[in-house]
């Protein structure tokens, strides 16, 4: 008892402490990213504690690389802890494998105070009962053993497993901020495996143990474990512990009837980086996957999140996940960015599309930017700019410009001229040369520019208008491509 009473001293008390409490088991999914997010607001909205937990007790799920990425992607998303693996607490360690000694112990102190059995049951037996009744619960055959059976058994070796003694009668009430009371007939529940004969925890017992052990006063996780948590407050129960407040998140979902998933190729959070997402707009936009703090504004920053979120206002509804709505979210927040900064970030891409000599990048990043919805976008905004590709002529026919191939061509074969009398080639002379065409024609200013925007770019939609385009590409290559377009309407 005295280990028990040297466990209890450890444990912080007067304030508020959240855990983010994932399996190494691969890729940083939406619905997980969204719980150490909500785990985090919790704990710094109420200048609380943020722990980090790793749970790898189930060794054949662990995949190589995938704490790296849990930190990575936390550090990344701006979600630091308090306490963790590599920041050691008073509660540590923070891996589950690496507090194997403490199941054990807690689990003979369950079984002393009745809340739990061993069982002896082989797996042949087991499998046999299963065969028979493939949703029967298992039939409670060890719970009533003699301690004289129990003993010859231990003095034989015979291997076993520890399970929760669930009560034959009555109900369990489990408490939810977002589903409310949830009540259940014990009779409903099964005598669950809590430590396996191993001697490693199951998923149910090590949260309860860990969790308690670790001063946790709010717990958010996915709805999908409310049918377990009536087992929990059983757990906490019998061990004479304090209940922490549960925060049970309906799922984010691909459409109406599925949940994302990887294996239906819905994205995670490292795919989403890489198709050209903002970090700060993806944790924007998760954020508001089942919560409202109400109103109309939809865009905050992660500091704002913090002084905001209230859990109380998650919905029970299920999320579904609109790519379209985040790629709306993630233009306006590159729209926002200062110059230099959406320039830098740019850069990369913008070395990759383009490879033509001279062309001013950073000239090219402030046209963009108003322009870009998501990073990867760019190379096919910014591709015409090292060939030009092969168009239609019908391009140049424009209802909103009044353009036709008629008024095009004589509007191109203005330009040339009046473009290579053009010395000192810079965005006012262009601009300057230009809109004296479309005063000697006695024209719209679009009957003049749309054509010379099809012809030196080939598209429909440019990073800028005719002036930025001749600008960018150059005097010799303009002219190039303005006499290609004559070529092709003559």
């Amino acid at each position: 008892m005295d280990f028990f009473t040297q466990q209890e001293s450890r444990i912080p008390t007067g304030k508020v402490r959240t855990r983010f409490a994932p399996s190494p088991t691969g890729y940083m999914h939406v619905g997980n990213l969204r719980t150490a997010l909500y785990t985090w607001l919790i704990a710094r909205h109420a200048n609380g504690t943020f722990l980090l937990r790793i749970e790898d007790t189930d060794q054949e799920r662990l995949v190589e690389g995938a704490t790296d990425v849990i930190y990575n992607t936390l550090r990344q998303c701006g979600l630091d802890h308090d306490e963790g693996p590599d920041k050691p607490g008073p509660v540590g360690p923070y891996i589950q494998s690496e507090r194997r000694s403490l199941y054990g112990k807690y689990a003979e102190l369950l079984i002393e105070k009745g809340g739990a059995y061993r069982c002896f049951c082989t797996k042949e037996r087991l499998d046999e009962l299963h065969a028979k009744n493939p949703t029967a619960k298992y039939d409670g055959r060890c719970r009533h053993l003699s301690q004289q059976e129990i003993d010859e058994k231990l003095a034989a070796g015979v291997p076993y497993v520890v399970r929760q003694k669930i009560p034959t009668e009555g109900e369990t009430t489990f408490s939810d901020v977002i589903f409310g009371d949830i009540t259940v007939p014990n009779a409903d529940l099964d005598d669950n495996i809590l430590l396996k004969s191993d001697g490693l925890p199951t998923y149910n017992f090590a949260n309860v143990v860990d969790d308690h052990l670790m001063g946790i006063t709010h717990v958010v996780r996915g709805s999908e474990y409310l049918s377990s948590a009536p087992k929990y407050n059983l757990l906490y129960e019998a061990f004479g512990w304090d209940v922490p407040t549960y925060i049970h998140c309906s799922p984010v979902m691909r459409d109406a009837q599925h949940k994302m998933s990887k294996r239906h190729g819905d994205p995670s959070f490292e795919d989403l980086i890489a198709e050209g997402y903002l970090t700060e707009a993806v944790i924007n936009y998760i954020a508001l996957l089942g919560w409202s703090p109400g109103g109309e504004r939809e865009i905050f920053s992660l500091d704002e999140l913090r002084q905001i979120f209230d859990f109380h206002d998650i919905s029970k509804s299920p999320a579904v996940f609109d790519k379209a709505k985040l790629t709306w979210m993630n233009a306006e927040y590159i729209k926002a960015m200062a110059p230099e900064a959406f320039y830098e970030l740019a850069l990369p891409y913008l070395q990759k599309a383009v490879s033509t000599p001279g062309i001013d990048l950073r000239y090219l990043a402030a046209l963009l930017q108003p322009r870009c919805e998501v990073l990867t976008d760019l190379a096919e905004k910014v591709d015409f700019l090292d060939v030009l590709p092969e168009y239609d002529p019908a391009m140049y026919v424009h209802k909103k410009m009044k353009t036709t191939p008629e008024n095009s061509l004589q509007a191109l074969q203005a330009c040339v001229p009046a473009l290579e009398a053009v010395t000192d080639w810079n965005e006012s002379n262009i601009h300057d040369a230009l809109f004296a065409v479309v005063e000697q024609l006695g024209v719209k200013n679009g009957v003049v520019l749309w054509p010379v925007r099809v012809a030196v770019s080939g598209k429909q939609s440019t990073p800028g208008g005719a002036v930025e385009l001749c600008l960018l590409l150059g005097k010799e290559e303009t002219l190039r491509r303005l006499n290609k377009g004559i070529s092709l309407l003559s």
